[in-house]
């Protein structure tokens, strides 16, 4: 398994620290955040998962702890849209250049505008995939939202 990727070619690049930790992933299981997080030992919530959406036609990335859920329905009110829905498999794999199981926020061929759930900025290192299926990067929270030039919001189900 290879422990460099576009993702963290591109925190290499920019001087931004980062980790990489890599896990036996597998495909078989009902939530792969939990099953990474478990793997790694690490709390489900610093464990994030990137989630490819649609906001009234735009692409946006949402990015939330592995034991949450997006609610479509903030994502779009906090966009100021009146619609989301979840990107289709083919369509996330196209635009972001990761398989899924593997996507990262950071380095997608299609950049997109990028929200974190809130509750990233409570943790002191959030590990969020890093562009490869068993390969994860730990990084600050401040440093994330400096790469992708992001945003927090309330944007995970009650």
């Amino acid at each position: 398994m290879a422990k460099s990727t576009r993702a963290t070619a591109a925190l290499d690049k920019a001087g931004i620290a980062h980790g990489v930790h890599a896990y036996d992933y597998s495909a078989d299981v009902d939530s792969k955040g939990l099953a990474a997080a478990q793997a790694l030992g690490i709390a489900p919530a610093r464990m994030f998962k990137t989630l490819m959406a649609w906001v009234d036609k735009q692409p946006l990335i949402a990015v939330i702890p592995s034991d949450q859920r997006l609610s479509l329905k903030k994502l779009a009110a906090h966009c100021g849209g009146k619609h989301a829905q979840m990107m289709e498999v083919p369509e996330a794999e196209k635009r972001s250049g990761y398989k899924v199981g593997g996507i990262s926020p950071f380095a997608q061929q299609r950049p997109a505008s990028v929200v974190f759930a809130a509750s990233a900025a409570q943790q002191q290192t959030l590990y969020i995939n890093a562009g490869q299926r068993g390969l994860l990067l730990d990084i600050a929270p401040a440093d994330a939202l400096q790469a992708l030039q992001a945003r927090y919001a309330d944007i995970c189900e009650d």
